[in-house]
Formats: C-alpha cells, structure tokens, sequence
C-alpha cells in the first residue's frame, strides 16, 4: 500500500508540475464555460451511415472527460454523459500553442475540442479537431484502464469514480431517474396531485420502525426524521386538498443495513378517497406494468438470472393462506399468542414472550413464506394487532384490509382500506403505546393531533407505499440496494 500511495503522490506531482506550466502560458486550466453543441450520442446516429475514409466539412464542437490517449495524444476517447467519440488531434491541424497544450493533457482531464467530422478508414468515428480547450484539469489519476473500479466500498464510497469508469452504472442511475419520471407521469394522468409534508416530526409515527432523533436549538425540542408520511398525508385528505394525492420523497429508519435497507430510501405513498385496498392492487398492477414497458419495452424482465411476469393481473393470496400453504398449518386453528408460539416453535422460529398473535404470524412469514415468492404476488389480509393504521377486515374482526405486495421475495408495498374511526385509531394507538412502554422501540406512541383531524372526517380510502429503491432494483438488474442509490450509508473509515 505505501508503495501505491507513493506512486499515486508521484501522478499528483507531475499533474500538479503540468498545471503551474499551463498557467506559465497564460492558460485558465480551470474556465467559466464552453459552447458545446452536439453529444457524442447525437454525433454517432447523424453519422451512422457515413462511409469508413469519408470527410465532412461539418464543423462541431464536443466537451467530454478523456478516457484513453493513444499515439501520443493523437488519438483521444473522449466520454460524455451520452457515450464516446473520438478526437483525431494532429499538429497538422493544431497551431503549434495548441499542441502545447495537448502535450500536457492526461487522462481524465476534461477538454473541448472543435473540428470536422471524419470516419477513419478503420470505420471511427471521429472530430479531426483544429481547435482545442482545457476546462478541468484533473490532479488525480483514474483507476487503472485494464482492471477497472471493481473494489466494491471504493465504488460505493466514490462513486464519483464509479460513474467515471463504469457505463453501465451511469445507465442504472438515468433508468433510475426515468423511472421516477414515469411514475410521476402515471400518476399525474389518473388525476393524482403531488404534494409535501414534513421531513422533521414533533413525533414519530406513521409506520413501526425505529426512528433517527435529532435536536431543534431554538425550539429546544427533540424532532425525528420521519420514518412515514403517512399521517401528514392523511391529514390533507380530511383537509379536502385533493381526492387522490402522492408524495414521493426520503423517509429515514434506525436500523441495520444489507442488500435491501438503507438507513434512507426513497418511497411513494398515495391516497385515494372512495376506494379500497382492491383498488390500490389494481393501481399498483398498472402502474409498474406501465412503467416497464415504458423504461424496458416489456413486461418481462430478468432479474438475477430469474425470469418475472410484471403482466397484471398479479396473484393473490391471504397471509393465513400462504403460511398454510408453506408450512401446512392452519392458524385459524391457534388463535392465541401462547398457541401461536407453540405452533412456531415447532417450526424452529423464535418468538419472544410478549409476541401478540400477529407478530408470531409475521414472524412464520418472513422466515418460511416470503423467500418463495418470487413471482409477483398481493399477501392480503393481515392480523390486527400489527396493522395500526389499517381498517378492520370487513368479514373477519381479528384481521384487518391490508396487503403487502412481494416480488422476488421483498416486499414492494405496503397499502390498506384506510382506518377512518378515530376511535378505533385511539384504542389501536393505546395498544401500540403499551407495546413502546415494555420495550419495542419500533412501536408508534398516541398522536393527538392526528386522531383530532379524523374526528372532523376522513373520507373513505385506499392508501398505499411503495419502496422506489427495491423497485429500481428489480427493474435495473441490480443485486444490491447500494447499486441503485447514489451515496448509501456507509461505515465512517478511520
């Protein structure tokens, strides 16, 4: 390592020594601007059929990163943010202050080069370039050409140099961007209206999970930032903002970090007045389908190697069913916490002593059901006492109107019939409180606010999350939840 860091202090050096010799010849190695005005994309389809040896008399001018000297700089891959094209840069074109300075560029500095458009006899495309500026000259030296970026924390905690050197990055994070767009756009166009709600909460709440606390000087109060929107969305429906509304935005959740969580992510919640949790399956079928086709042409895609059918409608199954199905017992048949427990012991799945039947439930699911489903699949119908926010099923008072969607395993969304009694919503806080009072940090505590706004009336409605991230993965083949945000959470190096 001391060696590489003293062959890395040497690369530095003599960019350094380069950079005080431009600025000797009058040369800002650091400008305000360039008129660029075509992309190397653009550049490749309009000159897609010129023939290898042609010349034009088109003069253009490209800016880009270089990637690759050869000849002595003669010949140049330059890389924008569309692709690459290549400079043909020889001193029978170039002044003589011109080829000074190409002889003190390097790779990874970023350059602007005017010129004709010209395919090589060997069938490049390229700029013949008679003009050439230096925008940004770069004092540090790019992965090594051959090998590449490949160490994985040095591509998550640079990802600057991830990008730089790896295409199919880049392209995962503009997938990534139209995705967004497209989900925008899906639900703009069935009349939705996007709205804002807060980041920092007086109090935690909206979905069980651990929050992150923080610290307001001069109110001199402890804020969290939000695990949820939901509560503050649901606020705007009493407040008859619009029938159908979404945000999409950053939540933040204390807990552990692998391949699927990060401690912030991106997520959509949407609420729908005068529709059910049926609607939301249908909402969601629709929209991702539509958001493939629209990003990838196609319904089906592989991920990992697994081929999946995003084509709706999607599979339904009750969670009571699936459990039953996997494991082959029927918990209609144990309808208390204590044979719950038992039921799951035999199963060799730990429980804790203050489990409820539902959390017992959930517990069975996760470790025996979730991993086999692969396919897309709506789990519908889950247990009351961990569905704090849902309506009570209408056929069955221990179960509630929710369902959680699962593709490749993960869960994708998480939505219900609305709970729009604020009684109800009382007595169910009060549960979730007693359940924080003996040590589940995840519980929600009673908000009053939130149940006063449902005594002046919630209309009925659909609710649904969304976890972007996940969605992104699936979408972009990406095996990791680090591959698709630009700067996850890491562990601070020393």
């Amino acid at each position: 390592m001391e060696a590489t860091n003293n062959t890395l202090k040497g690369i530095r050096e003599a960019r350094i020594q380069k950079l005080t010799d431009l600025i000797d010849k009058g040369i800002n190695p650091y400008p305000y601007s360039f008129d660029k005005n075509i992309s190397a994309k653009q550049l490749q389809e309009k000159y897609k059929d010129l023939e290898a040896g042609a010349e034009t008399e088109d003069t253009y001018s490209v800016a880009g990163r270089i990637m690759a000297m050869r000849n002595t700089g003669m010949f140049i891959d330059l890389v924008d943010d569309t692709g690459k094209i290549q400079i043909f840069s020889h001193k029978e074109n170039l002044s003589p202050e011109k080829m000074a300075i190409l002889k003190l560029l390097d790779v990874g500095d970023i350059v602007g080069f005017t010129g004709k458009i010209r395919r090589t006899p060997r069938g490049e495309l390229s700029i013949k370039a008679f003009d050439l500026k230096l925008l940004t000259k770069s004092l540090q030296p790019l992965p090594e050409k051959f090998h590449g970026l490949v160490d994985v924390e040095t591509r998550y905690r640079k990802r600057y140099l991830d990008m730089i050197m790896n295409e199919e990055v880049r392209d995962t994070f503009k997938k990534r961007s139209l995705i967004i767009q497209k989900i925008r756009e899906y639900l703009c166009a069935q009349g939705f209206l996007e709205v804002e709600t807060p980041m920092l909460h007086i109090q935690a709440g909206g979905a069980t999970a651990r929050p992150f606390v923080t610290h307001h000087n001069a109110l001199d109060v402890d804020m969290y930032l939000r695990i949820a929107p939901e509560l503050h969305l649901k606020r705007l429906l009493v407040g008859g903002v619009s029938e159908k509304i979404f945000e999409m935005n950053r939540n933040f959740r204390n807990e552990g970090i692998d391949i699927r969580h990060n401690p912030e992510f991106t997520m959509i919640e949407l609420y729908q007045a005068y529709v059910d949790y049926n609607d939301m399956m249908c909402l969601l079928e629709n929209m991702v389908a539509s958001v493939a086709k629209d990003v990838l042409g196609t319904t089906k895609i592989t991920y990992q190697g697994k081929e999946l059918d995003l084509t709706p409608p999607w599979d339904r199954k009750t969670m009571l069913g699936a459990i039953k199905e996997f494991t082959g017992i029927d918990f209609n048949e144990y309808l208390t916490p204590d044979e719950a427990r038992k039921q799951a012991e035999k199963l060799g799945i730990e429980t804790e002593e203050g489990d409820s039947w539902g959390k017992v439930l959930d517990r069975i699911f996760e470790e025996k059901v979730e991993p086999k489903l692969i396919q897309p699949v709506h789990i519908i119908d889950y247990p009351r006492d961990i569905s704090p926010l849902a309506k009570v099923h209408r056929d069955n008072p221990k179960l509630t109107e929710r369902f959680e969607t699962r593709i490749n395993g993960w869960e994708i969304s998480n939505a219900f019939s609305e709970l729009t009694d604020p009684i109800d919503q009382r007595n169910r806080f009060e549960a979730q409180a007693k359940a924080k009072a003996m040590g589940d940090e995840e519980a929600m505590s009673i908000d009053e606010d939130f149940i006063c706004a449902l005594e002046h009336g919630m209309p009925p409605a659909g609710g649904m999350g969304i976890g972007i991230d996940r969605l992104v993965m699936l979408l972009t083949d990406s095996p990791s939840i680090r591959d698709v945000i630009a700067f996850p959470t890491m562990r601070p190096r020393a």
